[in-house]
């Protein structure tokens, strides 16, 4: 009876436990994302080429010599082994070993800055994350959305990304790694849906009240389906040109998707560069830094007063 109740009870366990895996990074549906799956696995297993045995031994030690157990060695004057020494020292370092390989292979393996392999050039796709929605802008198709992204299948995506303000994480669990948008720079992400399908995307860092409602879906079509996507984006929306981008950048929380037929040129670039217009006059004194931007047209005459004195 005990025996069925730990096996019933060990098999709702992993039922449970698997359950958690449809949808997130075990169940890819990209090549990065089960290169990933695959390292997570092996990394795993290796680690418990070490842990299992401890367990066991440890369960197995304190059932060996419990109390009463009379007629088991005692041998207080042992002190050394040289085979359970080279055991114990051994293993751990041959396994530390591979995960060291393992690691260093795949860090450049897997690197979100390199551009995948593959025979189709690469789609580009521009991501703001926005308080508390993202932004996504096709420069080639010239068309945007927000909390919205299509994507072709088995053509690699080139994701470019920036925040207006907060520091956000993009991700989709499903098509493998994460990285961090922030405000005045650029990171870069390449991923690849080899299937179609929809997969959940979202922020992966805490940025403030409406961060729970921070998602969007991410949409895998074949490229005949992504081509009338995007025509079909260039009819009966507006136009994303900078005064409806500073309306759409203030803060709303569980934002509905939203569509633009024209985006202006260079709005990405814009938006990352908002905090550095005046980078070069940062280090200068505050009255050179103000002739140069003409805003105080009193100083030369104060400084000229100055040298006369």
């Amino acid at each position: 009876m005990l025996t069925r109740s730990l096996r019933n009870a060990a098999l709702s366990a992993a039922v449970l436990a698997l359950a958690g895996c449809d949808g997130g990074v075990l169940d890819p549906k990209g090549q990065v994302g089960v290169d990933e799956k695959n390292l997570i696995i092996i990394s795993t297993l290796l680690m418990l080429l070490v842990v299992i045995p401890v367990i066991v031994m440890t369960l197995y030690f304190a059932w060996k010599y419990r109390e009463g157990r009379e007629h088991e060695i005692y041998a207080p004057k042992w002190a050394h082994s040289g085979k359970i020494e080279a055991a114990v020292w051994l293993v751990p370092v041959v396994i530390v070993l591979i995960l060291g390989v393992i690691t260093w292979r795949s860090t450049h393996s897997l690197d979100p800055y390199k551009p995948l392999e593959h025979e189709r050039d690469p789609l580009t796709v521009e991501v703001v994350s926005l308080n508390w929605k993202w932004l996504f802008i096709y420069p080639e198709q010239g068309i945007a959305a927000v909390n919205e992204l299509v994507i072709p299948t088995d053509r690699p995506v080139n994701f470019k990304i920036t925040s207006e303000s907060t520091m956000n994480s993009f991700f989709i669990p499903q098509l493998g790694s994460q990285i961090y948008s922030m405000a005045g720079m650029e990171t870069k992400l390449h991923l690849i849906a080899n299937e179609p399908g929809t997969f959940e995307g979202f922020s992966a860092n805490y940025s403030g009240e409406g961060f729970s409602g921070m998602h969007f879906e991410t949409k895998a079509v074949d490229e005949a389906a992504f081509e009338r996507w995007a025509s079909d984006m260039k009819r009966d929306h507006p136009t994303l040109d900078s005064a409806r981008y500073a309306k759409l950048a203030e803060p709303s929380e569980n934002h509905p998707v939203e569509y633009f037929s024209a985006v202006s040129d260079g709005l990405f670039h814009q938006v990352m560069f908002k905090y550095m217009q005046h980078y070069n006059t940062w280090n200068k004194a505050p009255a050179e830094h103000e002739m140069e931007h003409g805003s105080a047209g009193m100083h030369p005459t104060r400084h000229n007063s100055k040298a006369e004195e």
